[in-house]
């Protein structure tokens, strides 16, 4: 069986990753970035890229977006030359953005109604899981189709979990996963404060905190960014700020501490620290200004 070929929408720190897994997997992989630079960036790999969405849908059998939010996804969809317009019976679109899950259901519907499907793939996981091709997908929309391409998927992860028929339930999973992100990230900085009263240093503090039962993966590679932030910036505390917001807004007031992160990360990011790693929630969590404010 010919293999298909695949096309690659959004060339960030994630989806840059992709389209060189997919290569290196000896797969044919077109790509197309808003910004030209950083699909050239991947040319020498012997990715072809496309001058438009549209054009890449058209050269691809499968076609893996991851966009920004919501608005980047409709946009790259439904626009002009957008994705939409390359599709046709038997095509597959599978989305890796988190977005909020009823954009992805809708925007599910007009691909339906050109012949194609629409999954919703988004993924947990660090940027070495992606390198190495071990990420978590979480997958939304039709079980036959994810049998269908899980050849594809599986060279992104190495856990690819069908969560449910709907579209969109994929990214109810992703947002539950992210509002928890944040909140273990809260209470991580809450633990350096206490120690820091203590006269305990946020080194010694982080290397006893890692050898104990709260170091969850998620804790283990992000937590020493407080201490050394990484050469490249994994996710930035907007797009974790994007994520809570989508989450919290859809949990009719239960998600109480996310809504505190929430909080937190709209404070960092009126301050100019959106652009940080998301570890940047940490600190803010552990600074004497969120330790003094006063209590309701």
């Amino acid at each position: 069986m010919t293999a298909p070929v695949i096309g690659v929408v959004g060339l960030g720190s994630m989806g840059s990753r992709f389209a060189r897994r997919f290569s290196s997997a000896g797969y044919e992989v077109h790509v197309y970035n808003r910004t030209r630079d950083r699909a050239a960036a991947l040319e020498d790999l012997g990715v072809q890229v496309r001058k438009s969405p549209r054009e890449l849908a058209e050269r691809s059998d499968v076609v893996i977006s991851m966009v920004w939010d919501s608005e980047a996804l409709t946009q790259v969809m439904t626009g002009s030359d957008g994705v939409l317009g390359g599709l046709g019976p038997g095509k597959i679109v599978a989305d890796a953005s988190t977005v909020e899950p009823e954009v992805s259901a809708r925007l599910a519907e007009l691909v339906a109604e050109r012949g194609a499907t629409m999954l919703d793939i988004p993924v947990s996981g660090s940027l070495d899981k992606a390198a190495a091709g071990e990420l978590t997908l979480m997958v939304g929309g039709s079980a036959a189709v994810l049998e269908r391409v899980r050849p594809v998927l599986e060279v992104l992860g190495n856990s690819v979990l069908h969560v449910g028929e709907r579209n969109g339930s994929g990214l109810v999973i992703k947002l539950a996963v992210n509002m928890q992100v944040a909140a273990q990230a809260v209470a991580w900085g809450e633990g350096l404060a206490l120690a820091a009263e203590y006269g305990i240093g946020r080194k010694t503090a982080t290397q006893v905190m890692l050898h104990s039962v709260i170091a969850s993966p998620m804790l283990t590679y992000r937590a020493p960014f407080v201490l050394a932030p990484p050469d490249e910036v994994w996710a930035t505390a907007a797009q974790l700020r994007k994520d809570v917001a989508y989450a919290v807004e859809r949990s009719a007031g239960s998600a109480r501490a996310a809504a505190h992160a929430l909080e937190l990360l709209d404070d960092i990011c009126r301050s100019g620290r959106g652009d940080r790693e998301a570890a940047e929630l940490i600190v803010q969590a552990a600074s004497p200004q969120v330790r003094e404010a006063p209590a309701p």
